[in-house]
């Protein structure tokens, strides 16, 4: 009894946060003509409720696909609907086909509001409750602290209830998808994943992962007698899934393929504004964009995508474990973010989840990145007007990791997960033994850093001849941390000799 009481008061905590934020500014507040993503979900309501579903991904008369055109699957049109159904009750101008557009007003804005908090607390929270709940090996103190750090995890809630989107579903499907896998309940876990996926498309960046382990414990099982049969409903579900989500497209095959081109379009570029990856990163010694077509952009950044996933994806396939799924969650999303064609800074929000999932094993790493992550989308913050959110959400949730997991008395090799690889450098590499003190003077360096240039961002104003100088620093260096994250988490999935042991029972 005492777990769920601890519990409630930690969801009631986070909800009081989120609300608080919600209180604030959003992308594009009274700044027309395109204002920002709060009017461009606005307007998805607006376009699916007055056309024909034929006409939402088609460009006509009534829905002009450069003004914030749908460019999302289609349960993200479906949730628009039911959205603006709901708004038509309440005032039908909200909605109103043309003459709402850039439609701003207190209570509109608590409408919009409450629909994110609302999906919030239907998919993502009790997804968080029932995986911390589902931890084994692990006290009702840890489970709740665990709990408390995802869920005040800062960057999620300042994208979702100020800057506003509604990544929490997305992500509380494939939370639900993880949490199904946890309990060996594989077809639940594919249809929640395939409703992430059919969500919102950025879900790919997990898709290699979950097919990885799903296809390894198919091979455990024996392709020939009870893996067969695994793999045959597997895929059956994963097709009824998509068919059922896909059903009012399926009318004809333009249909099909014009909702795909808005889905991947190719001529949007590498990437988009100040994004903390590698393209935008080199773009600064190295224009890319201008002496390589759009072609060529699109075949060299699939490539070192694919490159950089082929270690993980193998290693996932022949030792398939619970374990090494969470970790190749994060090491997947992290070479796509870094990696992939037409990525936005908030696409670290996919990578960032998968890391929550993993505070309660290397606390102190996974907090170290949640931070980074956070900062790494500072520029769009600052432009939403949400310093002061952001500034105060990210010292609670550092200061509540600290006082959870005690996180500077976890950086021992043993701690971090690296024992398996320093006994194998055991001989060649002697600096092991102060490893402890070198990572927490790097934190405490690069906390100091993005703690500095946050300042900066905010109250200084850059060269003339250097405008973008500040975005510029806050994507390069937030490059470098994950660069250096996914050599990391790469080395703890591939030298990780628990993978084999969880592998046996699987077989």
């Amino acid at each position: 009894m005492e777990k769920w009481s601890l519990m409630a008061i930690t969801v009631l905590l986070a909800l009081t946060v989120r609300w608080t934020v919600s209180l604030g500014s959003y992308s594009g507040a009274g700044k027309p003509p395109m204002y920002g993503d709060y009017e461009a979900q606005r307007h998805w309501q607006e376009v699916t409720y007055n056309l024909p579903i034929r006409q939402w991904y088609f460009n006509t008369s009534d829905n002009n696909l450069l003004y914030w055109g749908l460019d999302y699957p289609p349960l993200t049109a479906y949730h628009s609907f039911v959205c603006a159904y709901i708004a038509k009750l309440i005032n039908p101008d909200w909605i109103a086909l043309h003459t709402s557009r850039g439609y701003e007003s207190q209570p509109h804005k608590l409408f919009m509001r409450t629909t994110v908090f609302v999906a919030d607390l239907l998919v993502y929270i009790p997804a968080v409750i029932l995986y911390c709940f589902s931890l084994k090996e692990t006290s009702t103190k840890k489970k709740v602290s665990s709990a408390l750090c995802i869920l005040l995890y800062p960057g999620l809630i300042l994208i979702d209830h100020g800057h506003f989107q509604y990544n929490s579903v997305s992500l509380g499907f494939a939370l639900w998808g993880v949490l199904y896998l946890s309990y060996d309940w594989d077809l639940l876990g594919s249809v929640a994943f395939c409703l992430a996926l059919n969500y919102k498309q950025m879900e790919l960046y997990h898709s290699l992962p979950f097919f990885c382990y799903l296809l390894g414990k198919c091979f455990k099982k024996g392709l020939k007698g009870k893996g067969l049969v695994l793999l045959t409903k597997i895929a059956g579900t994963v097709v009824v899934s998509f068919a059922v989500c896909w059903l009012p497209f399926c009318t004809d095959m333009e249909q099909i393929m014009q909702v795909l081109r808005r889905l991947f379009p190719i001529d949007r570029g590498l990437f988009e504004d100040k994004v903390a990856n590698i393209w935008c990163s080199l773009s600064v010694l190295i224009k890319i964009k201008n002496i390589i077509s759009p072609q060529t952009q699109l075949k060299l950044s699939f490539a070192v995508t694919f490159l950089s996933l082929l270690p993980t994806c193998i290693k996932l396939t022949v030792q398939p474990s619970l374990r090494g799924f969470k970790f190749a969650l994060v090491s997947c999303a992290l070479s796509f973010f870094l990696f992939s064609f037409q990525v936005h800074e908030k696409s670290i929000l996919l990578v960032s989840v998968p890391v929550c999932l993993i505070i309660n094993e290397i606390p102190f790493m996974a907090t170290w990145f949640l931070l980074v992550s956070t900062f790494s989308m500072l520029p769009l913050l600052l432009k939403d007007g949400l310093l002061l959110a952001y500034a105060v959400t990210t010292l609670a949730f550092l200061s509540v990791c600290v006082a959870s997991f005690s996180i500077f008395e976890k950086t021992s090799a043993e701690d971090l997960q690296l024992k398996p690889f320093s006994l194998s450098l055991k001989g060649y590499v002697s600096w092991f033994k102060s490893f402890p003190k070198i990572v927490r003077s790097l934190f405490l360096l690069s906390v100091t850093l993005m703690g500095l240039l946050s300042v900066m961002s905010a109250a200084m104003h850059p060269p003339q001849r250097l405008p973008d100088l500040f975005p510029v620093s806050v994507s390069v260096i937030s490059c470098l941390h994950f660069l250096l994250f996914l050599v990391y988490f790469n080395v703890v999935l591939l030298w990780d000799s628990k993978n084999s042991r969880s592998q046996k029972k699987i077989s």
